[in-house]
């Protein structure tokens, strides 16, 4: 069966090299896989219906067998939103959340302030055939009021991991390579704590 990636990048992402989605995309191709990397609109100030139309562009893309999806921070809060709308459609295959930002620092900042997740998410469950994975840090500054468990994992059922002093795994908190998002991306059952 085929298989294709989507990753989902955050706020403020130009797509470096150096950060680990890049690296991820690369590594993946090069083992072959099929992976969608978009450079989402206006990265520094996003609109999120401008982000959605895109997310539903590069979903037509999937195609038949396998999807997985990656997303990172805002990235994650454009999958909740897509998975609100119904626009997750066919279903993920499988799902990683990685640091998502918390409603309320969301809302402290009004270039990101449309992108608050969903009132009732609960949609997010079907927008995954085997599960969606949350892995954040315990001191994310995009997630102050709480771990990122607190306030997503738990609440939808999430399997959640939470990395200690992790940040908000981005190049400056030392998340270019990130051997174990690659391991997650090839075998599930990969724990992100141990790598």
């Amino acid at each position: 069966m085929t298989r294709r990636f989507l990753v989902l990048h955050g706020w403020e992402n130009h797509r470096p090299p150096e950060h680990w989605e890049w690296q991820l995309v690369d590594a993946l191709r090069a083992r072959g896989e099929q992976v969608l990397y978009p450079q989402l609109p206006s990265p520094d100030r996003p609109v999120l219906e401008e982000w959605l139309d895109a997310f539903a562009a590069e979903w037509l893309q999937m195609g038949g067998g396998e999807r997985i999806v990656v997303a990172h921070s805002l990235g994650c809060l454009l999958w909740l939103h897509a998975a609100d709308r119904g626009l997750v459609d066919p279903p993920a295959d499988r799902v990683l959340l990685a640091a998502p930002p918390s409603p309320v620092v969301t809302a402290s900042h009004p270039e990101i302030a449309g992108f608050v997740a969903p009132e009732d998410p609960a949609s997010v469950w079907a927008s995954s055939r085997s599960g969606v994975r949350l892995v954040a840090s315990d001191d994310d500054v995009y997630s102050t009021e709480g771990t990122a468990h607190t306030l997503y994992g738990g609440p939808l059922g999430l399997d959640s991991e939470i990395l200690p002093g992790a940040g908000h795994l981005t190049i400056d908190d030392g998340y270019g390579p990130w051997p174990a998002v690659l391991a997650w991306a090839l075998d599930p059952a990969t724990r992100f704590a141990s790598g």
